[in-house]
């Protein structure tokens, strides 16, 4: 990769983004992303090495003016601040800053799985994301939730995240998907108390009928299992019983 014959600015940066972008691959992604119509076509490697280069940088001062008006623009954004190694104050106000931005399924769940500070200030980040699992914009609920099945379904956290996916009151689309995503995930890793959280029906009936089919879905439950959750079918009166 050339070396930027300027220091990095949003101009640079948009530039070197034009110069890896490759038209075939915007038209094959852009079948993936319904509805995300910015796409220049960069590869994500090719992304994550200019983000760490970034990170590695001035970040403050990239973040402060970074354009955002490619895909890849806030997808870069996304991975600079999943790369920094600054005190976690600063990284959960640059995570603050960017959640307005994520418009799509694909910049959020990748913010997520880049976001290092997860695994080393974890009860912190938590906090952090508490307040947004009721929070009126669909990408920052989805991006706590998804937060909560990649960093926290473990054995001390699953009671707490359980009654976390309960919570959650939102009606979009990409919300009701994470929600059924990390039931299901919590489902692969503890079935039997999964079982039985589900069984109290503690969520809406499509967000119910999601997380039966992404655990028939999924490689890691065996046919009996899958056989045993396909017959809780969705009760209203259990529903409307369950715990607030």
């Amino acid at each position: 990769m050339q070396k930027f014959k300027e220091p990095i600015t949003a101009r640079g940066v948009r530039a070197e983004l034009a110069r890896m972008a490759e038209p075939e691959y915007a038209a094959f992604a852009g079948r993936l992303l319904p509805g995300v119509d910015d796409l220049l076509g960069v590869r994500l490697p090719k992304l994550r090495a200019l983000a760490r280069r970034l990170a590695r940088g001035d970040w403050a001062a990239y973040l402060a003016a970074a354009e955002s008006g490619t895909f890849e623009e806030r997808m870069l954004q996304g991975m600079v601040i999943g790369s920094l190694d600054a005190p976690a104050k600063e990284v959960l106000a640059c995570v603050a800053a960017f959640l307005p931005k994520i418009d799509n399924w694909s910049v959020c769940d990748s913010f997520c799985s880049g976001l290092k500070l997860a695994r080393a200030e974890p009860e912190r980040v938590w906090d952090f994301l508490m307040p947004l699992l009721h929070d009126a914009r669909p990408y920052a609920v989805r991006f706590a939730v998804v937060m909560l099945l990649l960093y926290y379904i473990d054995e001390a956290h699953l009671p707490a995240v359980l009654e976390c996916l309960a919570r959650v009151r939102h009606e979009a689309y990409p919300v009701k998907m994470a929600v059924a995503w990390a039931a299901s995930m919590c489902y692969a890793a503890f079935p039997r108390e999964t079982l039985q959280w589900l069984q109290s029906m503690p969520l809406d009936a499509e967000t119910h009928r999601k997380t039966i089919r992404k655990i028939c879905e999924s490689r890691r439950v065996d046919a009996a299992e899958k056989q045993r959750v396909k017959q809780l079918a969705w009760s209203e009166a259990l529903h409307l019983q369950r715990p607030l």
